[in-house]
C-alpha cells in the first residue's frame, strides 16, 4: 500500500504499548504511531484534538474503560481496534463499530489480519465518499448464489446484510442470499453510492429516507437498520456532501 496511515495507542500497561508498537513497526512501514497514552485524561485530549486513522484501545483500564473513553468522545472517524486480555467484552466492543478485537498476547497473524481489515475499510470509505457525490451510470452486477448467478441492477439494491459466511441482498422487488461475504461486496460496490453504516450492513444511500440521531437509518422499504457509533458523524457529513451535489 502506498497510502500513509496514522494511529494512536491507549493502554494502561506501558509494556503492552511497547510490544504493540514493535509489532506494528515490524509489519507496517506505512503506519505512523502519533501518540501513546497510559492515562485516560491525556488520551481524551488527543482524541478530541488530533485526526488519525487507527485507534488501538485497551478495554479494561483503571478509572475509565475503553468504552468509557469512547463515550466521552462520540463520533470518532477512525477505525477502532480493541485490545484486551479478556474476551467477555467482545460483543460490547462491536456495538461501537469496532473493526476488531485483539486478545493479549497479540500474535502477528491476528494483528495483521485485523489491521489489514481496518486499512481496507479506510480506503473503502474514501472511495465511497467520493462516489456518493457523483452520479454513477446504471450497471448490472452478477451475484453468485447457492445455485448459480443472479444478475441485478445495482441501482435496485436497497441494502446488504452480513449473514455468517453469506450476504443477504435486499432489492426493491426481492431478496437474494449470496455466497459472497460482505467484504467482497464492499469492494464491488465501492464506486457506487453505498456506505458501510455498520460492520454487518452496507446501504444504498439513495434509499435512506430518514436518519435517527439515536443511531439508525430508515430505508425506503420501511426497515430500520443500526448505525455504528463511530459512523454517525461521518454518515451525517456524507448526507451534507450529497445535498451540495444535487
Amino acid at each position: 500500500m502506498n497510502n500513509k496511515f496514522t494511529c494512536v495507542i491507549i493502554d494502561d500497561e506501558p509494556k503492552a504499548i511497547e510490544l504493540l508498537k514493535d509489532s506494528l513497526e515490524s509489519l507496517y512501514s506505512n503506519i505512523e504511531i502519533l501518540h501513546t497514552h497510559t492515562y485516560w485524561k491525556d488520551a481524551i485530549a488527543t482524541l478530541k484534538s488530533v485526526d488519525f486513522h487507527l485507534l488501538f484501545i485497551d478495554v479494561s483500564m483503571p478509572q475509565k474503560t475503553g468504552m468509557d473513553l469512547l463515550d466521552l468522545v462520540p463520533g470518532l472517524k477512525c477505525e477502532i481496534i480493541f485490545v484486551t486480555a479478556y474476551s467477555e467484552h467482545a460483543l460490547d466492543a462491536f456495538e461501537y463499530g469496532a473493526t476488531g478485537y485483539l486478545l493479549k498476547p497479540i500474535s502477528d497473524k491476528a494483528l495483521s489480519k485485523t489491521v489489514d481489515k481496518a486499512l481496507e475499510r479506510i480506503n473503502y470509505k474514501k472511495t465511497a465518499n467520493t462516489a456518493s457525490a457523483t452520479t454513477s451510470t446504471v450497471s448490472k452486477l452478477a451475484i453468485p448464489n447457492l445455485n448459480g448467478l443472479d444478475y441485478v441492477n445495482i441501482e435496485d439494491i436497497i441494502y446488504l446484510e452480513s449473514s455468517s459466511r453469506y450476504t443477504k441482498i435486499v432489492l426493491k422487488n426481492k431478496e437474494i442470499l449470496s455466497s459472497y461475504n460482505i467484504g467482497k461486496f464492499k469492494q464491488l460496490l465501492a464506486p457506487y453510492s453505498f456506505y458501510p453504516i455498520h460492520r454487518s450492513y452496507i446501504v444504498n444511500t439513495n434509499f435512506i429516507t430518514a436518519y435517527k440521531t439515536a443511531g439508525a437509518v430508515i430505508m425506503s422499504n420501511g426497515e430500520e437498520l443500526p448505525v455504528a457509533k463511530n459512523e454517525k458523524d461521518e454518515l451525517q457529513a456524507l448526507f451534507l456532501k450529497i445535498n451540495k451535489h444535487p
